[in-house]
């Protein structure tokens, strides 16, 4: 019996992702976005600026020409298209993204199966150590790590659209580098920001905001947002920091940020991608799979939301969609 072709060609491109993933990982290793635009274009010149064997940068190339991430060919020279522009060494790039998951959440990856059957990171079998541990460990791969996750908040500038925060205090949970902040801040003129999340976390987030929008509409914080949250918020964002935290402990954020608020016009706002079990899209499962290779942690659905915020007070005022899959839950007292 014949095999169904158009099956059988989903499935080696299935089973060949990885295959294509490291080949755009080797371009933007080698910095070769950036070689191009500079004018080293050729197989010959690109071999020769990144110490590479030149048979191996045209066959790399050539795939990539195919995969549309590059134009051109290797005598006459290579162009960047829209796909290798973003994988350039320059700001707001998603090249450190790239080189991440290229690396670390690769090798995190290769244990999928021992994951998946145990429930257990795939990051802490590889390197037996929990991912955060890790990068407390490694400032170089902490900084790498912090500018990924930026680089992938895609969404934050469509916020604004979605919450009306004219001349509200809002309070941005678990910032990290401050890139929703930002957003924010440089979108509503009269709008003024606290910042948490933990004391070594906050110093990147005040450089990264010093050098945006400055730090005259901003309160930075060092703190636990488990423990308490500040006070006096009109709205409380929690972007993206729950997915690795057990149920009792979001309930105990939740309440904090019940306590701390205004009053009861002030909202909490979640800001993630939510899974569903009917008619499922690729991204919300893929990353829910990403979060368990790496710290362990899981999306959950728009239910586990719900009875998760009811249980610290809250009922769920209106539901949001956003760029990249990502959804935003406003909730009420």
């Amino acid at each position: 019996m014949k095999n169904d072709l158009k099956a059988a060609q989903e499935v080696v491109e299935l089973i060949t992702g990885g295959w294509r993933a490291q080949c755009v990982y080797t371009a933007a290793k080698l910095d070769i976005p950036t070689l191009v635009d500079s004018g080293c274009a050729t197989d010959e010149e690109l071999a020769a600026a990144t110490g590479s064997e030149v048979d191996g940068i045209h066959r790399l190339m050539r795939l990539l020409v195919a995969l549309r991430v590059f134009e051109g060919d290797g005598t006459t020279g290579y162009r960047n298209t829209a796909v290798s522009a973003l994988l350039k060494d320059a700001p707001n790039s998603l090249r450190d993204m790239c080189l991440l998951y290229g690396e670390e959440f690769y090798t995190a990856w290769a244990f999928a199966k021992e994951s998946i059957t145990t429930v257990t990171a795939g990051f802490e079998i590889a390197f037996g150590e929990p991912l955060y541990q890790h990068l407390g460990q490694n400032s170089e791969l902490s900084e790498r790590f912090q500018l990924a996750m930026k680089a992938g908040n895609l969404f934050f500038d469509y916020v604004p659209d979605a919450i009306d925060l004219a001349g509200r205090t809002f309070v941005d949970v678990g910032a990290g580098p401050g890139q929703l902040t930002a957003a924010i801040l440089g979108a509503v003129p009269d709008a003024r920001a606290k910042v948490l999340d933990r004391p070594h976390v906050i110093e990147v987030a005040r450089e990264n905001l010093a050098a945006s929008v400055g730090l005259d509409r901003v309160e930075l914080v060092g703190g636990d947002m488990v423990e308490e949250v500040p006070a006096g918020g009109d709205v409380y964002f929690l972007c993206r920091v729950l997915a690795g935290w057990s149920d009792e402990a979001v309930v105990r954020v939740f309440s904090n940020c019940a306590k701390a608020m205004s009053g009861p016009d002030a909202r909490l706002v979640i800001l993630d991608r939510v899974v569903v079990d009917e008619h499922p899209t690729v991204l919300p499962s893929m990353w829910d799979l990403h979060l368990l290779m790496t710290n362990g942690g899981r999306h959950r659905s728009l239910a586990d939301y719900t009875t998760l915020l009811e249980r610290a007070g809250f009922a769920v005022e209106r539901v949001a969609e956003l760029p990249a899959e990502t959804t935003a839950i406003v909730a009420a007292r």
